[in-house]
């Protein structure tokens, strides 16, 4: 089976150069090339090619915000192509990255497509695409005036929750269970302390013990007793507090239910 991979760069040259050295090889095949942040969005949801090979500087939005953007179930093998100079590709390194320096030559390139089509064979891109979500949220961190991770030591090992992976966070004593499709992880701290740190377009508090991620309210359900049940997209059912009808109302409207 071919691997099933688009090209992503703005620049007419640099794409088809990329597209002149993948044609010439037997296990590639190509679906398609995008000329921007949005197409490209667009055509990997629909389309979900094995192999992408994304520049990172386009002028719609960057390769960091396409994939930022991008809910997949399954994990594509991303090649970065970069004009960025060597500071910045250290750090791409350290995420264990692979990457195109603008130019590269045939053995660069071959280099990075043979590493592709390895992971790919193995199945192993999980864990690459895992790497590079982490390295851009990273990168957008220092942008975000909200909580965008939570820093926790689990089994002797300091580990990162990113908000935007958390389901609900559900208030337990002096701690926090932050629920994620990974699993649920304690933070020490109050609801309303974190409240106040969370980004409210992506968190709204249902109850003084749960806040919920938006993204993951899959329905709402009035209960005639100024309580509202909400199914979670992952199957979990919580019910809010009556003192928080007003926010839940807001909520609604905007959403539309």
């Amino acid at each position: 089976m071919k691997i099933r991979t688009v090209v992503i760069d703005d620049e007419p040259l640099a794409r088809s150069r990329i597209v002149n050295r993948l044609s010439e090889q037997d296990e590639i095949a190509i679906i398609g090339e995008c000329r921007n942040g949005k197409e490209a969005i667009s055509f990997i949801t629909k389309k979900r090619p094995d192999l992408i090979f994304l520049d990172i500087q386009m002028p719609d939005m960057d390769g960091f915000a396409v994939l930022g953007k991008l809910k997949l179930d399954y994990d594509p093998f991303i090649i970065f192509a970069t004009a960025y100079d060597q500071y910045a590709l250290k750090a791409f390194e350290v995420h264990a990255i692979d990457y195109l320096l603008k130019p590269f030559d045939n053995e660069r390139f071959n280099e990075a497509l043979s590493r592709a089509k390895e992971q790919i064979k193995l199945k192993k891109t999980s864990s690459f695409n895992h790497k590079l979500m982490s390295l851009m949220r990273e990168f957008q961190q220092a942008e975000n005036e909200f909580l965008s991770a939570f820093e926790i030591k689990k089994n002797g090992r300091q580990i990162k929750v990113f908000t935007e992976d958390i389901i609900w966070i559900e208030a337990d004593g002096n701690y926090l269970n932050l629920n994620t499709d990974r699993g649920s992880y304690l933070y020490r701290a109050t609801m309303n302390a974190i409240e106040s740190e969370l980004n409210p377009q992506l968190f709204l508090r249902i109850h003084r013990s749960f806040i919920i991620n938006r993204h993951f309210i899959a329905e709402v359900n009035y209960l005639n007793t100024n309580e509202y049940r909400f199914k979670l997209k992952n199957g979990n059912e919580l019910v809010s507090g009556r003192s928080y009808k007003g926010k839940i109302g807001e909520y609604l409207a905007e959403a539309q239910y």
